[in-house]
């Protein structure tokens, strides 16, 4: 269903449910929890250009394997993502053009050797997967193909000998619910017999990580606008040029009523230069780009504030509404810099994100996104993560009660108008039970728009909308009087 925002001087075309946010001088913003990032990734297993649902650490390594050799990402990062505690994690695996899909062909016992059976990778994949044919130890009217890993056995398929090994090879594999690498097709019935094989490797894989470009990414930026998610991340990547194309997509789809956020982060070498950090924020300043600045330890390895940029989009997507993440104790043992006092206080000037060493943990100082210059439809409230996926949260649960309920559904007259008013009462009551709203709230028909003579079509409806929404303490100021 269509939505975004709106402005007077530009009646929409599609039906839908068009909200703005403006800022009254006393609102105070909350935020809500919804759940989903969305990351690209480069690995050498899994489905290429498909999403992939991850909501724990099984998963990952069943979908994309623990691997991190020849570039491959999505188990380190996705990982950082998991320990954020979202609802789960969309993983996308990006390939180049000369991704492929490894193989090997089994030929038979005649005097010139026929083709029989091609086993081929599910995924397109450089990992070394090994193949032996062998007579069953057990059964001599049946054989084994071993399949390896190097040197790591995997699976063995056991089937019969005979006429029709290679549909009997096919079926076994292919029919094996605890398959999970390869395929079989036949390539010819043969002389019914398998010629036997050691530790035979595939060939002509190749997981299609080295030539990947920021074009692989924007590509991936379009096939995010149809699925459902909260927080898009990128697997470490700090190239400020990709970075500056997913502040120009998110801007665009948040007019376009998709309310996404994006975590980056930046190189180690930036990491050590806080003005470099400072002047990437700077460059975003925008209400739902969050910048991390500072790079994390975890089990004694250093990572980059773009490699950790997924833990922060997973714990963004994990808060609850009436949580946030300023002084939110992190997995790491220790920051990759140790900020001075004014450093701290010149990051969250410029609306970066930082980790602090308090001396005894590594917290997140404080919710911030990269907004520092505000329009005049906004306040100081839109400088926190918290009110940002309040709003967010608002916005997406009104959409789809519009569309669900209202939408075309319901007569465009004062009893129709009664109905969309108390719901959206009962809604913002909950609200209000969940401490994200204060009770004294409005919610009524625009008498802008519907006084006398009415502005608005009689296909249209215009709310107006006052809410004072809850904040996590954040500063304390006391009074010690000494007697």
């Amino acid at each position: 269903m269509a939505g975004g925002t709106w402005t007077a001087s530009e009646p929409k075309v599609r039906p839908g449910f068009y909200i703005n946010f403006q800022a009254a001088a006393t609102a105070q913003i909350g935020g809500g929890p919804r759940g989903i990032v969305v990351m690209p990734v480069k690995a050498n297993w899994g489905p290429v250009r498909q999403f992939v649902e991850i909501t724990n650490e099984k998963e990952l390594v069943d979908a994309y394997t623990a691997s991190a050799a020849n570039g491959a990402t999505a188990y380190t990062e996705i990982r950082f993502a998991l320990l954020g505690a979202p609802r789960k994690v969309l993983g996308y695996r990006l390939a180049d053009a000369s991704a492929a899909k490894a193989s090997i062909t089994l030929k038979d016992t005649a005097a010139t050797p026929a083709n029989v059976l091609t086993l081929t990778t599910k995924y397109e994949t450089d990992r070394p997967f090994k193949v032996t044919v062998r007579e069953n130890v057990v059964d001599a009217n049946k054989y084994d193909i071993v399949l390896h890993e190097d040197t790591v056995l995997l699976y063995v398929f056991t089937f019969d000998k005979g006429a029709s090994v290679a549909d009997n090879a096919v079926a076994a594999i292919n029919n094996d619910a605890g398959n999970k690498w390869i395929t079989a097709a036949k390539v010819a019935a043969g002389n019914g017999s398998l010629a036997l094989v050691s530790s035979q490797p595939f060939a002509g894989g190749n997981s299609g990580i080295s030539g990947i470009t920021n074009t692989d990414y924007t590509n991936a930026l379009t096939e995010f606008e149809g699925i459902t998610f909260n927080v898009l991340t990128l697997d470490g990547i700090s190239d400020s040029s990709l970075q500056a194309s997913i502040k120009e997509w998110v801007d665009r789809v948040r007019n376009d009523g998709k309310k996404a956020l994006a975590v980056v982060g930046g190189s180690a070498d930036d990491d050590q230069d806080v003005a470099a950090g400072n002047a990437r924020s700077a460059g975003f300043n925008h209400e739902a780009i969050v910048n991390v600045t500072v790079g994390g330890m975890l089990d004694g390895i250093s990572y980059s504030s773009a490699e950790i940029a997924p833990y922060i989009a997973g714990l963004i997507a994990g808060q609850k509404l009436n949580e946030s993440i300023t002084y939110h104790v992190t997995p790491f043992e220790d920051v990759t810099k140790k900020l001075t006092n004014s450093e701290v206080i010149a990051s969250l000037q410029a609306g970066s994100l930082v980790l602090v060493n308090d001396g005894e943990k590594v917290i997140i100082e404080q919710g911030i996104n990269t907004l520092t210059s505000l329009s005049e439809d906004q306040n100081n409230q839109w400088k926190k993560i918290r009110a940002i996926r309040v709003m967010d949260a608002i916005n997406d649960d009104l959409l789809k009660a519009a569309r669900d309920s209202y939408i075309g559904k319901v007569t465009n007259n004062d009893d129709g108008k009664v109905a969309l008013i108390s719901a959206c009462k009962q809604y913002m009551e909950k609200l209000a039970a969940d401490d994200v709203i204060m009770p004294d709230f409005t919610v009524q028909i625009d008498p802008q728009y519907h006084g006398e003579p009415p502005i608005a079509a009689p296909d249209e409806v215009y709310l107006y909308w006052e809410a004072a929404i809850t904040d996590s303490m954040e500063k304390i100021y006391s009074t010690f009087i000494v007697r």
